[in-house]
């Protein structure tokens, strides 16, 4: 059995889309949720999602052998670990320590560096990881509030953090098929090995070539060549129809014009007021709530933290935004959902997602059909009822998303 760590939630389904995709049958497992071995008998493939991409070092750290730990008494015989395909880090980790831990648990003489998701735009080339035709450092990404990411080698963000030694191997070894790859990890002396992939052809030849290791890392992009052993998955089920509703967290252009695009087919849309919040977040809960519950039949309301630039505000009297709107948004999801009245959600952005998740209760999640490139229906158990959730990277998604997710479900 293959076990994944995934260093965000929606990095976790993500990966899991991919590992579907690419023939396994996926659980994803919410943090530190108790589940006995035997919940995973029809399963080829368990990923846990943490919250340490911007966690203390030392808590991430932990985290991550937490979970290491789990997925072997849990029977998983051979290990992913799972970040960001923009390589989301500062020079003090997160990614560095996680893997030195990691590794070392493991005795991992090799371990392999593939942050490429060719799909969205991520690819790695010469050493460096571009965003579309724009190198990491002169993408959006430099301007990350919490992982400012200014440079583009690969190799030259993870240096600084660990000891140990890093080495690449560029496109042309690749090219060469599995046999030209094997040999050139090979000649690699190094344990940590930064390996070039510009499209899928180039990622399956990679999986095969490291198909023995212990430990591979990348993004999402790498599963699609790790061949699982095609089971008809008996696990997804398409919860009954019922209410459906959009959470927006993420104020990513991509997002924001998702938003747009729904609106323009006659979405109802509702932006949180972050002062009204601010000053009494119950308050604000209600009122969206209530205004959820009047919208017709057969919507799809969103609300969001924002729909333009303006709307953005780092805080609201003193008080930072971002977990204030994570406040509100999981409020909403589990009021919504405990009263019957939504069975389907979407939400957008990684730190809304995991606020969402832990409001529900969720403990696992039953991966289904893909939406988009890193982006899928899942299930699970709130309470008694049956609920789908989509939930996704800001980034992620076509600019109809919120429009044609819904027929997945019919």
């Amino acid at each position: 059995m293959l076990g994944a760590i995934a260093d965000d939630f929606t990095g976790a389904t993500d990966l899991a889309t991919m590992l579907r995709r690419s023939g396994h049958r996926v659980a994803v497992v919410i943090e530190d949720a108790a589940l006995a071995a035997r919940a995973f008998d029809d399963i080829d493939a368990i990923v846990i999602a943490l919250k340490t991409r911007t966690a203390p070092v030392a808590d991430a750290v932990s985290s991550s052998l937490g979970a290491l730990e789990r997925l072997r008494s849990w029977g998983a015989d051979r290990f992913y670990f799972k970040y960001c395909s923009t390589f989301d880090s500062t020079d003090t980790g997160n990614i560095g320590p996680v893997l030195d831990a990691l590794s070392g648990a493991l005795a991992a003489r090799r371990t392999i560096v593939v942050p490429s998701l060719p799909a969205n735009g991520r690819t790695v080339y010469e050493g460096h990881l571009f965003v579309g035709s724009d190198l990491l450092e002169n993408s959006p990404m430099r301007h990350h509030p919490l992982t400012p990411m200014t440079r583009s080698r690969v190799a030259d963000i993870l240096r600084p953090q660990t000891d140990r030694g890093v080495a690449e191997v560029f496109h042309p070894a690749v090219r060469a098929g599995v046999d030209g790859l094997t040999a050139a990890l090979a000649e690699a002396e190094e344990p940590y090995v930064v390996v070039d992939a510009i499209d899928d052809d180039d990622l399956a030849v990679v999986a095969v070539a490291v198909r023995d290791d212990v430990l591979v890392s990348g993004g999402s992009g790498l599963a699609l060549g790790i061949r699982g052993p095609g089971h008809p998955d008996s696990a997804w089920q398409a919860p009954s129809d019922g209410g459906r509703l959009v959470l927006c967290g993420s104020v990513s252009a991509a997002t924001r014009r998702q938003i747009e695009v729904a609106a323009a087919a006659s979405a109802p849309v509702r932006v949180v007021d972050l002062d009204r919040a601010a000053a009494d977040t119950d308050a604000e809960v209600r009122s969206i709530v209530a205004w959820v519950r009047e919208q017709r039949g057969g919507s799809a309301p969103i609300v969001c933290a924002a729909r333009t630039l303006d709307d953005v505000r780092e805080t609201v009297g003193g008080v930072p935004t971002a977990p204030l709107v994570e406040s509100v948004l999981s409020a909403v999801a589990a009021r919504s959902v405990a009263s019957g009245e939504v069975s389907a959600l979407i939400v957008a952005g990684g730190e809304t997602s995991g606020a969402v998740v832990r409001a529900l209760g969720v403990a696992a999640l039953h991966i289904g059909p893909e939406l988009a490139p890193g982006v899928c229906w899942a299930t699970t158990t709130v309470g008694d009822s049956a609920v789908a959730l989509a939930l996704k990277s800001g980034n992620f998604g076509a600019d109809d998303l919120f429009l044609r997710a819904w027929e997945k479900l019919a």
